[in-house]
């Protein structure tokens, strides 16, 4: 199949996916949602693929959400145009489904890219990886991102990000936990990982995915609160203004720094 917003590659037992927004920074819009459920409902069938892989760009992994389509869903008058849902659901998939999953993070990760790479088993990084939350320069705060988020790091580290919403370096989220890995080689450090985890028998890795989710339900637990409170945040006036605003003229409102 071909694929709008991403691109598909599967040398068994490896899927690879690729965010290919490289115009939008590899934001997330509904299309790229749906694309990613599909592409799970492959590997979820296969016998075969055991892995699952996610890349980005080389100065972007994935930037967030796209701004300019929920300026479109929020200003079209429909009611719910907007719903986190998915979103929520295809990192239910990554975290817990029949295979290993990798993110593969060269640049920037901010916002619900963070959310992929929380919810992904293994993250390995290059020199220039970056992490940032920067909802709540808009009013917002990663309701979605968080559980998953906590599950990594612990829940003072998630809340630090939060409220700082600078980027912290690659350094710092190895020591933190949210990566596993990093070189300033990393598709080598990926490709070393990939051969050890080949050898792992997908009836293992399935048996696996569905005890370590049951030991730490968290993202289940917490997943009506998180969509209730992001279509809380977007659905707030005053938030669209600023969101809005930056789409217009790349500022913050004047009470941001």
């Amino acid at each position: 199949m071909t694929y709008q917003t991403i691109e598909v590659r599967i040398q068994e037992p490896v899927c690879f996916i690729r965010f290919n927004r490289a115009e939008a920074k590899n934001t997330v819009n509904d299309r790229l949602i749906d694309e990613f459920h599909q592409v799970l409902d492959v590997c979820e069938q296969s016998q075969t693929i055991t892995i699952v892989v996610l890349e980005g760009s080389p100065d972007v992994f994935c930037f967030g959400a796209d701004f300019e389509e929920l300026r479109m869903k929020m200003t079209s008058g429909k009611p719910g145009a907007y719903t986190p849902e998915p979103t929520y659901d295809l990192w239910l998939r990554l975290a817990s489904g029949p295979f290993i999953t990798i993110s593969h993070v060269r640049g920037r990760a901010n916002a619900g890219g963070v959310g992929f790479v929380a919810a992904s088993d293994i993250v390995i990084a290059s020199q220039t990886a970056q992490f940032s939350l920067s909802e709540l320069l808009f009013g917002l705060y990663p309701a979605c991102v968080l559980p998953f988020l906590i599950r990594r790091v612990g829940f003072q580290r998630a809340h630090y990000m939060s409220l700082i919403t600078q980027p912290i370096s690659v350094q710092q989220a190895y020591m933190w936990g949210l990566v596993d890995a990093y070189d300033d080689q990393s598709e080598s450090l990926l490709h070393r990982h990939l051969l050890r985890l080949r050898r792992l028998p997908r009836t293992g890795i399935l048996r696996y995915k569905r005890y370590i989710s049951e030991l730490n339900d968290s993202i289940r637990t917490f997943k009506t609160l998180a969509v209730s409170s992001n279509q809380e945040v977007f659905s707030d006036p005053a938030n669209l203004e600023r969101i809005f605003r930056f789409i217009e003229t790349g500022q913050f409102s004047s009470n941001d720094r």
